[in-house]
């Protein structure tokens, strides 16, 4: 099957990321529209994005669960794709994981990052990523090693699940209530690269270790019932 422009959407959570949003609007697939979801730049952010032909979506509760989650009630498309929005990872790479939802292969499909290049991925920021992955496997049998940003899955099942968390266990909380809900759930490795810019989440010890507090909150919730909803 071929994607056609109401197939897919983007999300693309958004905090000061002027420099960064031209290379990764150039990267959105032809026919599929860019959601960048503004969390209260002041960079000019959203004037750049709409210039560039993006729809911009302003969330003013901070926080990158509540960016990404205000991009996914705003999505219309069938499917719906997750990217940062920092030039690290390309959305281009989503096509794949697209046509594999598309073919019926999986509900949720992740982008397991390799780091390209010095600085693409600090020390602090793999070792918080490694715990977490551990603890996923341990909770939800699913043999998976990151918990990366890039991802696809259909709209209407993602809103089913009931996400809650608007903090950085959002991105976990999907998979454990996709987990839960026996859900399909493939990884592929892709290429990371270093961000432009300053890290929002884990450019810090500091960061990392609040964000592997907030996805062990997640860890911690009762297993929910594993009716697979589609």
């Amino acid at each position: 099957m071929t994607t056609t422009s109401t197939d897919v959407d983007v999300v693309l959570p958004c905090l000061d990321e002027a420099e960064a949003l031209p290379w990764v609007l150039g990267r959105i697939p032809a026919g599929w529209r860019a959601l960048v979801v503004d969390n209260g730049s002041t960079d000019g952010s959203p004037d750049i994005a709409r210039a560039l032909g993006a729809t911009v979506v302003h969330e003013p509760r901070r926080g990158f669960g509540a960016a990404c989650h205000a991009g996914l009630t705003a999505a219309t498309s069938d499917i719906v794709c997750f990217c940062d929005c920092d030039a690290s990872l390309d959305p281009a790479l989503l096509v794949p994981f697209v046509q594999e939802i598309q073919d019926g292969a999986a509900d949720l499909v992740l982008g397991r990052r390799r780091p390209q290049g010095r600085g693409a991925w600090p020390a602090h920021a793999r070792a918080g990523n490694l715990a977490l992955a551990r603890m996923l496997r341990r909770r939800t049998g699913l043999r998976l090693h990151d918990l990366g940003p890039l991802r696809a899955a259909r709209r209407e099942p993602l809103l089913a699940l009931g996400l809650t968390d608007r903090r950085s266990g959002y991105p976990l909380q999907m998979v454990v209530r996709a987990a839960d809900a026996g859900w399909r759930v493939t990884e592929h490795d892709v290429p990371y690269r270093p961000r432009t810019g300053a890290s929002k989440v884990t450019g810090t010890w500091r960061g990392t270790w609040q964000a592997v507090r907030d996805m062990s909150r997640v860890l911690a919730e009762a297993p929910a019932g594993r009716e697979l909803v589609r």
